[in-house]
């Protein structure tokens, strides 16, 4: 029997390929973020090694719209929910004429931080890097991340750095900050069970307590962190809406433009809720969003 890490592989790779048959006549295409071997892997299986699944907008939907998205799936930093969150978001994007880029990312309890944040920072630093290939500006290139993947997308928004202008590598001269920001039911700090259970997957069973406190992100909001829009449910028991409430707030405090929802029911790991007919509503509250930052044609 094939170990865990390998099965895991092999079964995401399967499930991007199938889920466009749909939408595309060839299978998604995927990049390596580091060629010749991820920094910090513990070993050559597929899941040691991030890969970034390709998704670019159909030209006859794009329309003009010049907008790529980072998509990171949740799963607690222990598991990828790429079916039920990463490839339905991949999907709408592209429906509305938005490029995707979707990033499984390597996850506990094999990998701890800074792993995650560096693939992260690789995969924004990448599709920045390589925008004019796929018609996409790199000053419009947002994160969209669901509950863990939440946090890493808010890590992205609160811990970026502009590049390294002499890197001899060029996607390393690129910045990782996102250009905006979608946050689902994110994780911000550990609040709620689901947090805890995340901070522990991301920092280990007894992390250093600076870490802990660096990595709640509401802490770390400045002027610079990036526009955006959180959507939570009152009655998530597992990753409270005060993780958003949270984050708004300190986004409230210094400035920055956002916008928070709250539905009454909905709790936890929703996704885009297609089946749900009073949450379902929410993904047309962020395409309006995405027109006011003039991230998407009003048309």
């Amino acid at each position: 029997m094939l170990p865990f890490r390998h099965t895991l592989a092999i079964l995401l790779l399967a499930i991007c390929r199938q889920s466009l048959c749909a939408q595309q006549s060839e299978p998604p295409k995927s990049v390596l973020l580091w060629a010749d071997g991820a920094p910090g892997a513990l070993g050559n299986a597929p899941s040691d090694q991030p890969r970034l699944f390709l998704f670019p907008a159909p030209e006859n939907i794009r329309r003009g719209t010049r907008t790529g998205i980072l998509v990171l799936p949740g799963g607690g930093y222990s598991r990828l929910s790429v079916d039920e969150e990463g490839l339905p978001s991949v999907k709408w994007l592209n429906g509305l004429g938005i490029s995707a880029f979707m990033l499984t990312y390597r996850v506990g309890p094999r990998y701890h931080y800074p792993i995650e944040f560096c693939d992260a920072s690789r995969a924004m630093r990448w599709i920045r890097s390589h925008a004019a290939d796929y018609s996409v500006d790199p000053h419009r290139i947002g994160v969209w991340g669901f509950s863990a993947g939440g946090h890493l997308a808010s890590t992205l928004g609160t811990h970026f750095d502009g590049g390294n202008p002499v890197a001899g590598d060029a996607i390393e001269r690129a910045s990782n900050r996102p250009d905006f920001m979608i946050l689902t039911y994110p994780v911000i700090g550990p609040t709620g069970r689901a947090s805890e259970g995340s901070f522990a997957n991301l920092l280990g069973e007894h992390p250093n307590p600076s870490a802990r406190d660096d990595l709640t992100n509401d802490r770390r909001v400045t002027a610079k962190t990036p526009p955006t829009f959180l959507v939570h449910t009152n009655d998530d028991q597992w990753v409270t809406s005060e993780n958003s409430i949270n984050f708004y707030l300190a986004l409230r405090r210094v400035g920055v433009p956002a916008e928070l929802h709250i539905y009454q029911h909905g709790d936890h790991g929703f996704g885009l809720a297609q089946s749900n007919p009073i949450l379902s509503s929410w993904p047309g509250l962020l395409a309006n969003w995405l027109r006011v930052q003039g991230m998407l044609s009003a048309n």
